[in-house]
């Protein structure tokens, strides 16, 4: 073999070589994608907060990999990829433009080569997105007196409304602290540091007080959510331990966060989506028997016997969540998977794929394709579990777990004849989400006190978020309205469901 030839066969070798690691790499990206879209389309199985981590893990794992193929790709010296034409994407239009223009170097007037006169011919431009830190600013407010030369009368604006008495943080600044701290998990000491890095020296204690004026602003809006809230059909509730410092014990008590979450969008109703949260520093039944003690209409909720009562009179239906039932089964599969876990949970997940078909229906389309499709389905499974549970030990995991949903039988089936009925409480759990990932962040809540407005912060940010809303820029504007004296008579206007971004200035409330 020449020696011209050898360094041939080596680049050819080379190029193989990185062509099957780009294979290998590409192909587990597509697996891990697969993953993903399969873990966010869940809507039954492990415990929201472990389904979480699940995914959180899984896009870590992703964002690695995509990174090290695009610096493989930008490096490639194989020649198939360094011909093929980039893909075109184009930037966001609501984006602001920063046009930068370069001019040939020798200038616009003389051709370089022949000392001609130069003339336009078009133009090549390129767009980027950039970024720029966050900017602090100070905004001077100046109030010029006038005095009259006839009669001496002094003219002058009135003062402002201030989101803090003799404070120095705008509406705009409450709302960005707490929803960095309650949507984006930044506690208050973070934000103090980001904040220092910029020549701003705050304490933490200072912006807690900021945080506690936005909840008492945003007091009126909270209670409407709540109110609105308990006129519905059909409520969604859940709850999640919060740690709560003891005060002069130093340590802290396991109290709760409760959600009452309603969203009938799944059945096709218009009518406002929204979650208020409560605070309680125990998870003593007599919470929610109070909070619900004027609602009338379907709960769903888990098997906590603190409901029980709220079920008693007959005045609140109990409907039972299919995925509790279906996650003891599928605790007892994982650790000893049999024939009848298997058949069981297939049993369950041909329930979800019929009410997959009928999601966004109206309810008497939903009670009609139940009663057609779903209850002779029920009625098979409801066979095969009592079968089970006359061979199965009655102490075994597995019986208790079936025991579990037969003595809640009723409960469970009650969707199939209310067509706005979901099959299980996946959408309180899905409001209590932000509580687990923000809890890793703040730790614990200082106080009662600390525990309700924090609650009450969730509320509204929670709220905005199911209506599509950007939370900070709806707090910031309904702040600054309640402040200067919106009129009660109108707070329909300012919730999450009726709120547009482009509003009257406040100068124009009537």
């Amino acid at each position: 073999m020449s020696e011209q030839a050898s360094p041939a066969l080596d680049k050819d070798a080379r190029i193989a070589e990185l062509e099957a690691a780009l294979a290998v790499r590409d192909t587990l990206i597509e697996t891990l994608r697969f993953q993903l879209a399969q873990l966010r389309r869940m809507t039954f199985g492990q415990s929201s907060e472990k389904l979480s981590l699940q995914i959180e893990q899984l896009e870590l794992a992703l964002e690695e990999l995509e990174g090290e193929a695009e610096v493989a790709a930008v490096s490639a010296t194989v020649a198939e990829r360094a011909d093929r034409a980039p893909p075109v994407r184009s930037l966001p239009g609501h984006l602001p433009r920063i046009e930068r223009r370069l001019e040939p170097e020798t200038g616009t007037c003389i051709c370089p080569d022949c000392g001609s006169a130069l003339r336009p011919l078009g133009q090549a431009s390129d767009e980027m997105l950039d970024v720029a830190p966050v900017q602090w600013r100070v905004i001077r407010t100046v109030r010029p007196n006038y005095s009259c030369r006839s009669c001496e009368k002094i003219v002058q604006a009135p003062v402002p409304v201030k989101a803090i008495a003799r404070g120095k943080a705008s509406f705009a600044t409450l709302a960005h602290i707490v929803v960095a701290k309650f949507d984006h998990h930044l506690p208050l000491y973070r934000q103090a540091e980001m904040m220092a890095a910029q020549g701003i020296d705050l304490d933490r204690s200072t912006l807690a007080g900021w945080a506690g004026q936005a909840a008492a602003l945003l007091d009126p809006i909270v209670s409407r959510i709540r109110e609105e809230g308990l006129r519905a059909a059909k409520i969604h509730t859940d709850d999640t331990p919060v740690p709560m410092l003891v005060p002069g014990k130093g340590k802290a008590a396991q109290a709760r966060l409760w959600t009452y979450v309603v969203d009938d969008r799944a059945s096709g109703a218009s009518g406002p989506a929204l979650v208020w949260y409560r605070f309680t520093p125990d998870r003593s039944g007599i919470h929610p028997q109070t909070e619900l003690k004027h609602f009338t209409g379907l709960l769903q909720a888990d098997g906590y016997a603190g409901y029980d009562k709220l079920y008693a009179g007959g005045r609140i239906q109990e409907v039972a969540c299919w995925a509790h039932f279906r996650r003891k089964i599928f605790e007892n599969h994982q650790t000893s998977p049999t024939p009848l876990t298997s058949d069981l949970l297939e049993r369950i997940a041909v329930l979800y794929r019929h009410e997959a078909d009928i999601r966004g229906q109206p309810p008497d389309v939903r009670r009609q394709h139940r009663q057609q499709h779903t209850r002779p389905l029920i009625e098979d499974l409801r066979l095969a579990i009592d079968d089970a549970l006359r061979r199965l030990s009655p102490k075994s995991a597995m019986a208790k777990a079936l025991a579990y949903g037969r003595k809640r039988w009723q409960a469970l089936t009650r969707f199939m004849g209310e067509g706005a009925a979901e099959i299980d409480n996946n959408i309180a759990e899905r409001a209590m989400r932000s509580i687990a990932i923000g809890r890793k962040n703040w730790l614990f809540a200082g106080s009662k006190a600390g525990g309700e407005r924090a609650a009450a912060i969730y509320s509204v940010i929670e709220t905005a978020k199911l209506n599509g809303i950007e939370p900070q820029t709806y707090i910031a504007d309904v702040i600054e309205k309640i402040a200067s004296g919106w009129p009660a008579s109108r707070w329909d206007e300012l919730m999450p469901w009726n709120w547009t971004a482009v509003n009257a200035p406040v100068s124009m409330v009537a």
